[in-house]
């Protein structure tokens, strides 16, 4: 938590350390009913503070001027490439898949060992509406699989460095969305949504010019990759939407929509620390949210280490209306049918009952296949990102069976 004491407002947009913080309040503490009525839930919040503060946690770095530091226990409309390649190979040249190639730029030096990833991803960037998207590759030259795409959102490339590294036999692709630590709008104040983030999926995997794509999406990549699915059926392979936080979706889907508009709120009244507070009480709680639950106060940002005091920025990448965005999201079933995409819906069995976990079960129930019960809990893939961990190893062997299976 003293990072939340010391951060300035200039970094409060480009880094998703937040996000981890609040995976840290699920897995670690997995709060089975946050419903902020006297003095048992200060307590429950003042636990919470005091696990947060415990030596381990922080931010994951970043390797100065490009890619996500990969070290151990880190973390609609045409393109323009503007910087490194896509699928950069040892020379000029590489098969991602067959008769697939790219062209190099002569300033490309990594090298890439037969049969396994790069140790370091290149880094590329390309140009979107409003934003110049970062995007990360770990090539294998001689693999026959689908290029991996492993997203998030807001979470970033960074937090998904321990999970690539289960997948040495692929080529992995990961990125930062706009407005998510390298991936910076040109302008803040902008409006960010599902159908934005799709189109900028898309760019990325036309740039990669390597076919249908395997990818794994969570938490909110979980909902911009099924509004993907929608517009560009051709573009996945398989899609493992995991835990997609869809209120929309849900039984109880007015008082849930109508929490998230209070986050919201919150934030823009009050501030970045009373706004995340409230998002962090919520997304712990277990079961259909109740007009009892809408109604009650959001927390003291004090009692999770958070600042109280309100510095005026309005550019959070979470708080901001794309909370609204993502969770009112209505997935058009009907695309998705017909798409010739398998969609697999995959939800923690260590967070059963969070909004999350339930949108996963409601989406599936409306495509008409089962859930797919994963190892651990919404952030179960993390090893180390963000301070945080996960049961990594059993997540990513349940990926690998379900991508092939």
């Amino acid at each position: 938590m003293n990072f939340f004491r010391n951060r300035t407002s200039d970094d409060r947009g480009a880094s998703l350390v937040e996000y981890g913080l609040i995976v840290a309040v699920i897995s670690l503490l997995s709060l089975s009913a946050v419903t902020l009525v006297g003095e048992k839930s200060e307590d429950t919040f003042t636990d919470v503070a005091e696990s947060l503060d415990a030596p381990g946690g922080g931010p994951v770095g970043t390797v100065p001027g490009g890619g996500a530091d990969d070290s151990d226990g880190g973390s609609g409309g045409g393109s323009a490439t503007t910087t490194t390649t896509t699928l950069p190979p040892a020379t000029t040249t590489t098969t991602v898949a067959p008769t697939t190639t790219t062209t190099v730029p002569p300033t490309t030096t990594t090298t890439v060992a037969a049969t396994t990833t790069t140790t370091q991803p290149i880094t590329n960037m390309i140009d979107a509406p409003g934003v110049k998207l970062t995007y990360d590759v770990r090539v294998n030259e001689e693999t026959t699989q689908p290029v991996l795409f492993l997203i998030g959102s807001p979470m970033a490339a960074a937090g998904f460095q321990t999970l690539a590294r289960h997948f040495p036999d692929r080529t992995v692709v990961t990125y930062d969305p706009r407005g998510s630590e390298r991936s910076v709008l040109d302008d803040s104040t902008s409006e960010i949504t599902p159908q934005l983030h799709a189109g900028d999926l898309h760019r990325v995997i036309e740039a990669l010019n390597a076919g249908p794509v395997d990818m794994f999406a969570s938490s909110g990549g979980a909902v911009n990759a099924l509004e993907l699915v929608s517009k560009h059926p051709h573009d996945l392979r398989t899609l493992v939407a995991h835990e997609p936080p869809l209120a929309s979706q849900l039984p109880d889907r007015e008082h849930a929509m109508a929490i998230t508009e209070a986050i919201h709120e919150t934030y823009r009244t009050k501030g970045w620390g009373a706004g995340m507070a409230h998002f962090i009480a919520i997304v712990s709680h277990r079961g259909e949210v109740t007009p009892e639950l809408v109604a009650q106060p959001a927390p003291d940002p004090a009692m999770f280490g958070l600042p109280t005091e309100d510095d005026g920025s309005r550019t959070d990448p979470m708080l901001s209306r794309t909370i609204i965005n993502i969770t009112h999201y209505e997935p058009d079933y009907e695309a998705l049918k017909a798409a010739p995409t398998r969609i697999i819906m995959a939800a923690g069995e260590g967070s059963d009952g969070e909004m999350a976990n339930r949108g996963a079960s409601a989406v599936a129930e409306r495509l008409g296949i089962h859930v797919t019960v994963f190892p651990s809990d919404h952030g179960g893939f993390l090893g180390g990102e963000y301070g945080q961990t996960g049961d990594p190893d059993a997540f990513a062997a349940k990926l690998r069976d379900v991508l092939e299976s």
